[in-house]
């Protein structure tokens, strides 16, 4: 019988894949701007590749990608028709991969999100942002999910809202928060104090996701530890954010050679600010380091990103076999069978 989450935090951290969102518009199946995960439906079959590419890479959960398939999302894109559908199968296909683990079975988890409605001066908005939670979390329920990843929240409220109908439903629940670039909750809340109240209301797991790169998370990740007494969660943006620019929201970059169709470098032009696995490994050494358990990367991630951050934290992914070995390399190699005249010409190539 596989672990539940909360056996594997109390046997040593969790590795969950995030950044489906990203990855599948990269990989040319999802619409950048409406960033509705249709793929579900239209192409299952990428979705499952990529949920299995990042299990392989050492998630112990697959995520159903269900992020932004919410009532509102598909109102704005005329398809609420398929909401169940997109939502059912989206589980689906990941119990199907979960069952490929070849040592323990992977967790399954069901996920709601922000979903951009949510009004604190509005009554009738939290209403509807209740119901929209409580219809994803009944199919959540029906298909049998592990627990639930409540995520990318930045009204404290908002995730409230969503930790009760996770609740009600029985499941266990993961609540992590984006922090805007005032530092705070947008509803006031510093961000600890806001993680210690849904401890407190239930949540087996908080923490923080998404919107900033680890330099600017993971000061708040620390005073998180220091205020909670449970399971703590970081899951960046792997991107080269500053004091200045908190977040991806509105990161510059000065090498740009070209007009830019959009206000930003988000979402479509962030590549240059990319960090690389190495300054992700000393992210996730820090983060280990501070007491985090629950360890991702959010939107920008890829594959090989998240193995890094799964070795560093100790634990051997299934594709850990391919993780870089410079030996034979022909240049910067150190086989003694390499060619001299080679490896002598690397600094020079």
């Amino acid at each position: 019988m596989k672990r539940t989450l909360e056996q594997r935090l109390q046997e040593g951290p969790v590795v969950c894949g995030e950044g489906y969102l990203f990855e599948l518009e990269r990989r040319g199946y999802l619409q950048a701007g409406s960033f509705v995960p249709e793929v579900a439906l239209e192409n299952p079959q990428a979705l499952k590749q990529t949920y299995r590419d990042y299990m392989n890479a050492g998630s112990d959960v697959v995520l159903a990608f269900t992020y932004n398939a919410h009532r509102e999302k598909m109102r704005i894109i005329g398809k609420e028709d398929l909401l169940e559908p997109l939502n059912r199968e989206a589980i689906r296909l990941a119990k199907e991969v979960a069952k490929e683990h070849p040592t323990e079975e992977a967790l399954v988890a069901g996920n709601v999100s922000n979903t951009n409605l949510f009004d604190p001066e509005d009554p009738e908005s939290k209403e509807k942002v209740r119901n929209m939670f409580a219809e994803m979390l009944t199919w959540c329920k029906e298909e049998g999910v592990d627990f639930v990843n409540g995520e990318t929240f930045y009204y404290y409220e908002e995730a409230q809202i969503a930790l009760e109908e996770i609740l009600k439903h029985d499941l266990p629940a993961v609540i992590t928060l984006g922090v805007m670039g005032e530092n705070k909750m947008r509803d006031g809340y510093e961000v600890d104090e806001a993680c210690q109240k849904l401890q407190e209301n239930g949540a087996l797991v908080v923490g923080m996701n998404c919107f900033r790169g680890p330099a600017t998370m993971q000061p708040f990740v620390d005073k998180i530890r220091e205020t909670v007494d449970g399971f703590v969660a970081a899951l960046p943006v792997p991107y080269r954010t500053t004091e200045e620019h908190p977040t991806f929201f509105n990161l510059p970059d000065g090498g740009c050679s070209c007009h830019l169709p959009t206000e930003t470098t988000f979402p479509t032009s962030l590549d240059p600010l990319y960090c690389n696995r190495y300054e992700i490994a000393n992210w996730a050494k820090e983060a280990y380091d501070a007491g985090v358990n629950y360890f991702g990367l959010c939107c920008g991630a890829s594959p090989t990103m998240l193995r890094e951050v799964a070795e560093t934290v100790g634990r051997e992914a299934i594709n850990s076999k391919y993780s870089p070995n410079m030996e034979k390399h022909f240049l910067f190699g150190s086989d003694d069978t390499l060619k001299s005249h080679n490896t002598h010409y690397r600094t020079r190539a």
